[in-house]
């Protein structure tokens, strides 16, 4: 298999400007250099591109079965128990039209109206978002990004009407990576106080060396059994526009309540076909693309950790995984809102600022910087954000 090339040359920035919006180049101004939505800048494996070709030729774009293609499934079911030492069962698998609207089905099967789930701090929106849109209550808990988990913290934050832990591991947006002992501690309070756990791993093929990547679900069937894991194919292999994404459930008893939740055997959502032809082949087939992605991702992320870190008033901690760096700004005497309109004026470099409403108030002090693109254009970002702040 011909290595895949992750260049300045590999990034077409025409195509990028008509078709990458979510904060990115087809939505600012010319000129801009957008280290903004977490979505590469690459083309994806041509692998994919080939298998929605062959399904296209036929002609026939039918509804798909409310419970997914069986090629969907069973890739899905293959890769965790493969992959991730979790014994899935295709039946228990389920597509949906991306890992956030996944994270939203969770909630809205297992909460309900003045219940209560514990989310991260900071961690992305769509937590809180999916949480409070069924009624219920987000509950924060802090995570610091490299000293120890307070799960003595998390036990006290647990009520009589608590229902949920939500777990994203690795975490957006620090990147942090639970060790298996941290899950372990996690996933024993859950048993002890029979929560669900909400683990959502659209970034755990995004792990940088020595780190290591558990899922929860494996540590053992008690824990197994009262976890509902989410993930998605955009991070790994940039088919956010494709809009797909899977849940998976450990037993029959949840997978009804999660299928009933999502309305798919009432049409009204559902997963397109095209996106599960797409990640399966993703999952199959693209093995050696996604091998290639993280290699060139652990560069570019020394790389930008080596170059924030030159930055006055600027400190970041390498993350251990997803391709976002969150340096701490507060020695600049800005707020991350002030450093987001700043560098946007003056640099003319789009980031995400660390505010409430995109990750909860254990934000503040942090800029979001994605670096899932090329050297060149981080090197170009880069000088510009030096010059501007001098």
């Amino acid at each position: 298999m011909e290595r895949s090339k992750f260049t300045n040359e590999s990034v077409n920035l025409e195509v990028l400007k008509q078709r990458a919006f979510n904060l990115r180049w087809a939505t600012i101004p010319e000129g801009v250099i957008p280290l903004t939505a977490a979505d590469p800048d690459f083309p994806c494996a041509p692998e994919i591109v080939e298998a929605i070709t062959r399904y296209s030729k036929e002609r026939y774009f039918n509804y798909g079965a409310a419970s997914g293609l069986t090629l969907f499934n069973e890739s899905v079911a293959n890769f965790f128990n493969v992959k991730r030492g979790i014994p899935a069962s295709p039946d228990h698998v389920f597509p949906v039209d991306s890992a956030a609207f996944g994270i939203y089905v969770i909630c809205k099967a297992f909460l309900k109206a003045g219940d209560e789930a514990i989310v991260f701090d900071p961690v992305d929106f769509l937590f809180r978002y999916s949480v409070e849109t069924v009624g219920a209550t987000a509950i924060p808990f802090g995570i610091p990004q490299q000293e120890a988990v307070n799960f003595a913290r998390l036990e006290e934050l647990i009520t009589s009407k608590t229902r949920v832990i939500c777990l994203c591991n690795p975490l957006n947006p620090t990147g942090k990576v639970f060790t298996k002992q941290e899950l372990l501690q996690l996933g024993e309070i859950a048993c002890r106080y029979n929560l669900i756990i909400l683990s959502d791993e659209i970034w755990s093929d995004i792990v940088f060396a020595p780190s290591v990547f558990t899922s929860i679900a494996s540590l053992n069937p008690e824990i197994r059994k009262r976890t509902v894991t989410v993930t998605g194919f955009s991070k790994s292999y940039g088919l956010a526009g494709l809009r797909i994404g899977a849940v998976i459930a450990s037993n029959k008893e949840h997978y009804d309540l999660l299928m009933a939740a999502s309305l798919h055997n009432s049409t009204i959502h559902g997963a397109n076909t095209l996106g599960q032809v797409a990640a399966a082949t993703a999952l199959n087939e693209c093995g050696y693309w996604l091998t290639d992605f993280l290699n060139h991702l652990h560069a570019m992320r020394d790389f930008c950790v080596n170059q924030l870190n030159t930055l006055e008033g600027f400190h970041c901690i390498a993350p251990e995984g997803c391709y976002v760096a969150f340096p701490t700004i507060t020695a600049t005497g800005k707020s991350s809102s002030e450093m987001h309109n700043f560098l946007l004026s003056k640099a003319k470099v789009a980031v995400v600022p660390g505010l409430k409403e995109w990750f909860g108030e254990g934000a503040e002090g942090h800029v979001r910087l994605s670096f899932a693109t090329s050297k060149g254009i981080l090197e170009e970002a880069f000088s510009r954000i030096q010059q501007s702040l001098q």
